[in-house]
């Protein structure tokens, strides 16, 4: 299992991962950006939480229920 913490946010590079990043951050769920907020739309991955106008956020309960649920991606 990944090491998640219990509650809090997660940004997409944390979900997706960023290999560009330096140093590098590992991917919770191995998809590309546009499949996942296509994924979102379609209500097949967790909605988002709007904190502000350039910030968007995923629960980690939600992100931890999906891959209970799915198994990952």
């Amino acid at each position: 299992m990944i090491n998640l913490p219990e509650t809090g946010y997660l940004r997409l590079p944390q979900i997706v991962g960023n290999s560009k990043a330096n140093p590098p951050i590992p991917a919770i769920i191995p998809i590309g950006r546009s499949t996942w907020w296509k994924g979102v739309k379609d209500g097949i991955y967790p909605a988002p939480v709007k904190l502000g106008p350039r910030t968007t956020v995923w629960r980690v309960e939600d992100i931890r229920g999906f891959i209970e649920r799915t198994g990952g991606a």
